[in-house]
């Protein structure tokens, strides 16, 4: 494996780019179809501080990929799927590699399943679908994404599954850590009643920023990378080693700093690639405790159960 480089800028430790191994959008801009109250970025049907991107706008981060060598693609928000172009997004994607939508799959009725369907199947390349569910109840998801979230989230993976698709069940987790076995087994037994069995279920670790931050509690001063934590720390276990984050308005370090002034590499993808990541941000010690968190293979993939 190649070294990652480290440096120093405004006192913050930094990560150079190993390979662009992953290019992520921010396809949806902070638009979502739901109000959710652990949202790191507050995303809302009426938050508006980033836009959609254009299948255009895609395209072009698209032909400038190959040269750079990505290896797959993210697609987040907001609400991926409420970029009306998503699904030719999807199209053009899937002519260069693999493709992961991040979605709280409320908005995938059978008809967009089955063109889900269409898309994978006409492609070399995997289509992955990761799907927002944050409790094993009702009561326990829809106090934190919205009332109805729970029925028509289910629904959607009821589709998916129907389809042929094997989606990763994304959970943030708000309970005791030492209550996430009992929890897994929760989510088994759950996701069995819509025909998912053995499915795949990835925990993460909550980032206590945004909406997060107002439901529990902000960062402490003290929760930050330092230049002596990096000494003899592998880089390459954070996703800013390897990864982008492509919006309407520029390139972010990574797709969980999308808000972050800091985290602004570039306007183009080029330079990007040029340009190290400042660990500068109480989210990077998130990172830095439990890896690439945002990646399908980072940590807190919890495998077939």
């Amino acid at each position: 494996m190649a070294r990652v480089e480290l440096a120093v800028i405004d006192d913050s430790p930094a990560v150079g780019l190993q390979a662009l191994d992953e290019l992520w959008f921010q396809v949806s801009g902070t638009v979502c179809n739901l109000r959710c109250r652990h949202c790191f970025i507050s995303c809302a049907p009426d938050n508006h501080s980033h836009w959609f991107m254009t299948r255009e706008q895609v395209r072009r981060a698209l032909d400038d990929s190959v040269a750079l060598g990505v290896k797959e693609y993210y697609f987040t928000g907001g609400e991926p799927f409420m970029n009306r172009e998503m699904e030719e997004i999807l199209a053009d994607t899937l002519e260069l590699g693999p493709a992961t939508v991040l979605t709280n799959a409320t908005l995938i009725l059978p008809r967009r399943a089955r063109k889900l369907a269409e898309l994978a199947a006409s492609s070399p390349y995997s289509l992955e679908l990761r799907v927002s569910l944050d409790g094993i109840t009702r009561e326990m998801n829809d106090a934190i994404r919205g009332e109805g979230a729970f029925d028509r989230c289910l629904e959607g993976i009821r589709n998916l599954v129907a389809e042929g698709f094997l989606p990763i069940i994304t959970c943030m987790r708000s309970w005791p850590e030492e209550e996430t076995v009992r929890y897994l087994e929760g989510f088994r037994k759950l996701l069995a009643g819509v025909g998912y069995h053995r499915p795949r279920i990835k925990i993460l670790p909550p980032l206590l920023m945004g909406e997060e931050a107002r439901r529990t509690r902000g960062y402490e001063d003290t929760e930050r990378v330092t230049r002596r934590m990096m000494d003899g720390f592998d880089a390459s276990q954070l996703l800013c080693s390897r990864a982008r984050l492509v919006t309407a308005t520029g390139v972010q370090a990574c797709p969980i700093l999308l808000e972050s002034p800091s985290a602004r590499v570039g306007d183009t993808l080029e330079e990007a690639a040029r340009t190290p990541a400042r660990l500068k941000e109480s989210a990077c010690f998130t990172c830095y405790l439990s890896g690439a968190i945002c990646s399908n293979t980072g940590s807190g993939v919890g495998g077939e159960l």
